[in-house]
């Protein structure tokens, strides 16, 4: 029963992008495989929350510099037994930066599959990480000891910061949607 909020809003995501079909039917697999695949345990694989948080002109993305894998992300973490994705993404981004935040769609933003690397008694796994759009209230944050710094970045300039392939599509994504396009067209990746 705790999975299926998250199957049927996959399916969802899915009708909106049907170029990640893939991607979503190893989500599918790893949900009706693993039942405690909300849990930082379950080496199959786990289900992740993450925020691509935005400041309150929604122009400027927060990126924490990770301490441990020592790169910009988006915020976000482990849903430590919470099936409900959203507020695992929302919670993460709270402690994260500190700041107060709101969720801009209760629907997924991005989903995607990551390779975390084993480090002390924790295998190599994979996070399947599961993305929600937020709002900050404001931007005054306060870098938590999981960070190295954070930063609120122009969304125009995010490419300064990072080169991994899920947070650019993420930004085309976002501006798809602010204007009106289709969120997988071609016309919006050759314009970012």
């Amino acid at each position: 029963m705790h999975r299926r909020n998250l199957l049927e809003a996959l399916t969802r995501y899915a009708h909106r992008h049907p170029d990640e079909q893939s991607t979503v039917a190893r989500f599918n697999r790893l949900l009706e495989d693993h039942p405690n695949c909300f849990e930082r345990d379950c080496w199959a694989g786990h289900i992740t929350g993450s925020a691509w948080l935005l400041d309150p002109s929604q122009s400027k993305l927060l990126l924490t510099h990770h301490r441990k894998l020592n790169m910009w992300l988006q915020l976000g973490g482990h849903s430590d037994g919470d099936p409900d994705t959203a507020a695992v993404a929302k919670r993460e981004a709270e402690e994260e930066s500190g700041l107060p935040v709101v969720l801009i769609s209760n629907e997924i933003f991005d989903i995607d599959v990551h390779t975390i690397p084993a480090r002390k008694d924790d295998p190599g796994h994979e996070h399947f990480d599961v993305r929600f759009q937020l709002r900050a209230q404001y931007e005054d944050f306060v870098v938590s000891a999981e960070s190295i710094d954070l930063a609120w970045v122009p969304l125009v300039d995010l490419h300064q910061y990072t080169e991994e392939e899920s947070i650019l599509r993420m930004r085309r994504k976002w501006i798809a949607r602010q204007t009106g396009e289709s969120e997988g067209g071609a016309n919006t990746s050759a314009q970012i």
